[in-house]
């Protein structure tokens, strides 16, 4: 058994951006938390895409896969947002305090702050869930963990750049919602498409197409504020997909 394969070694760098983003939220360097999330998500495609180039899939490699996107995409995010919870309780804070801040590195987190790891539970439940379900190969029940985590991370970027929505991300209601509602999502039965293409007819991937455009048109007029609404768009037309599929 090959431990050491390409596709392995890029799944085990998922998991050290994964790990140094943890470090860099201690820091209170929320900036570059949320670049090794981006990071780690192109690797956490390529793996899979040079498995299957190479013929390399094997079973350990599907559990590596698992196992660092436990750690970067449900942990990572948990901890990204509890530091968000923490500053928007903490009166007065602009935003050059925020990213980074030695202040916020060793304060304590307050009690609210602990309600974000419930995305690392539920992200766990999400992934044993997916190892063992057989209607997940060429879809997704459920939003995948990779999908919140670039949500989370859009979030100390917008604070960054965008920073006239500083009043909806440094709300602590506003991400304990957030919260709770992607926890539910995760491990709801929702069906998601994926972006697999078979072939690139416009009749078989209409849906994938329109996201897609929409999602490069967004991305170019407002950028990282851009990201949530990438995923609720995937989420809205997932769910108009199914109508359709079930109306026909």
């Amino acid at each position: 058994m090959k431990l050491f394969t390409i596709p392995n070694i890029m799944t085990l760098a998922n998991l050290l951006c994964g790990c140094l983003a943890i470090v860099f939220v201690f820091q209170g360097n929320l900036l570059w938390a949320s670049y090794l999330i981006f990071i780690a998500g192109i690797l956490d495609f390529l793996d899979g895409f040079v498995a299957r180039l190479l013929k390399q899939h094997s079973e350990i490699g599907k559990q590596l896969d698992s196992l660092a996107d436990m750690v970067t995409f449900g942990v990572l995010p948990s901890f990204i947002l509890a530091k968000l919870i923490q500053i928007s309780t903490m009166k007065d804070s602009i935003l050059s305090d925020l990213i980074p801040s030695n202040l916020l590195s060793h304060a304590d987190l307050p009690l609210l702050a602990y309600s974000a790891f419930a995305l690392a539970l539920f992200s766990c439940l999400r992934l044993a869930k997916f190892n063992i379900d057989t209607r997940q190969s060429d879809s997704f029940i459920g939003v995948p963990t990779p999908a919140n985590a670039f949500v989370v991370a859009a979030f100390p970027l917008i604070l960054e750049f965008n920073p006239e929505y500083k009043f909806l991300i440094l709300n602590s209601t506003v991400l304990i919602a957030y919260t709770l509602v992607m926890s539910y999502l995760l491990i709801s039965e929702i069906p998601l498409f994926a972006l697999k293409f078979k072939n690139f007819s416009w009749s078989d991937n209409k849906i994938k197409y329109i996201f897609l455009i929409l999602s490069v048109i967004l991305l170019v007029f407002i950028q990282f504020v851009a990201i949530p609404l990438i995923i609720f768009l995937y989420i809205i037309l997932s769910i108009i997909s199914n109508f359709q599929t079930k109306k026909s």
